[in-house]
């Protein structure tokens, strides 16, 4: 077993009603706010009502950011940016999934420094304080909401990004499983091929230990049973909390312990597709896994072993790569590049951008004849 500090200062507020409180402690931390929000669903749905109520409520003073797409831009961010500085808040609101949080984690660390979200992302400017942070989680599936990670994609480098820092965490983050009734079928599956690749991703590093593999294990086993039923009954609240709760475990440091640090292959390869082609997070990582799982096989293939023991009682990596493609296409989850829409004649532009932004993990390397490799495995070509 490596090394490990197992911190985590995120309050987390989870159950039904839970938002009742966010004005109240949210005054705590000031009288100004940045809110920001989605495309649309947010109001919609009735959230940005009862998240706007609970500020004014409280006496605070609201400005608004809208509009932070699925994948979340640095356009965007620096947008939000300038409203926060412009009007000298106190504090950042983020109400939606990963997309949101994510953004308002770069915006909140921006603003005291007055820097844009690329010169932070790339750590161009030292952040040495962010603006505190709460949360209403929207959607299932990136875990953003308990950890100080954050993504974004620049247009203008045709690079996306993960950065984080001590400081980005949320201060509290507020998750009503009644909030995820109003998600789409296909994005509840995608948030379950994403909450499962975090598993993953932590699983196929560096480090043994013993309970954290079993953790792991857990969490995506409960996340195979749950998800055949919240699709079916979208509704249902105790199967919406559970697959609520399994994408926070999944990537709040739980799956980390023990380990010196995670391979985030797979990662990388999904965001050049999104990158390219604003493929959903969760569907390029249905994709990518059991192609980056049948390309590796022979490397890492004790791990496999291991983890198909834990969820399947086989211990066959074959075996699990089946099953584990088994399950994504029965949720609906994309597992080859036609399914996403991308044909054959984009595999020159995929490689050229992989290569370019030198996709790889941290374990299991990867350069020019891995790239061919994955992708014509991800297109459905045999090893």
């Amino acid at each position: 077993m490596e090394n490990f500090i197992a911190y985590n200062p995120t309050k987390v507020h989870f159950g039904k009603g839970v938002t009742n409180e966010l004005g109240k402690i949210a005054k705590t931390f000031g009288t100004k706010v940045l809110f920001v929000y989605g495309k649309g669903s947010a109001v919609k749905n009735g959230y940005y009502d009862k998240i706007l109520k609970q500020l004014t409520d409280a006496d605070l003073h609201v400005v608004e950011f809208s509009g932070v797409k699925p994948n979340p831009v640095t356009d965007d961010a620096d947008a939000a940016i300038k409203i926060g500085i412009d009007n000298e808040v106190d504090m950042v609101v983020a109400l939606g999934g990963g997309s949101v949080i994510d953004t308002a984690k770069v915006v909140a660390a921006a603003i005291p420094a007055k820097a844009t979200s690329w010169n932070v992302m790339t750590h161009k400017v030292q952040i040495t304080k962010s603006l505190p942070l709460i949360a209403v989680l929207t959607l299932a599936a990136t875990g953003t909401e308990m950890n100080a990670f954050a993504v974004l994609q620049n247009h203008q480098t045709n690079e996306k990004i993960g950065w984080g820092t001590a400081f980005s965490y949320p201060k509290h983050s507020f998750l009503d499983p009644e909030f995820t009734y109003s998600v789409p079928k296909h994005y509840t599956s995608f948030g379950i091929s994403d909450l499962i690749a975090h598993v993953f991703e932590n699983f196929f590093g560096i480090g043994e230990a013993s309970l954290t593999d079993k953790i792991s294990a857990a969490i995506i086993s409960d996340a195979m049973h749950y998800a055949p039923l919240v699709l079916a009954v979208p509704n249902n609240y105790d199967y919406r909390a559970n697959i609520m709760w399994l994408s926070t475990v999944a990537l709040n440091g739980t799956t980390a312990h023990g380990r010196k640090y995670g391979d985030w292959g797979v990662h990388a390869i999904g965001h050049t597709l999104s990158m390219m082609f604003d493929t959903p997070h969760g569907a390029s990582l249905s994709v990518a896994y059991p192609a980056w799982l049948r390309l590796h096989k022979a490397t890492i293939a004790p791990r496999i072993e291991r983890l198909s023991e834990l969820v399947f009682g086989k211990a066959d990596a074959d075996y699990f790569i089946l099953e584990l493609e088994k399950f994504f296409i029965s949720i609906e989850s994309p597992v080859r590049m036609s399914e996403l829409g991308i044909g054959k004649e984009k595999r020159v532009e995929i490689l050229t951008l992989m290569n370019q932004n030198k996709v790889s993990g941290s374990v299991c390397k990867m350069g020019n004849t891995e790239h061919e490799k994955v992708l014509g495995l991800m297109y459905g070509d045999t090893v």
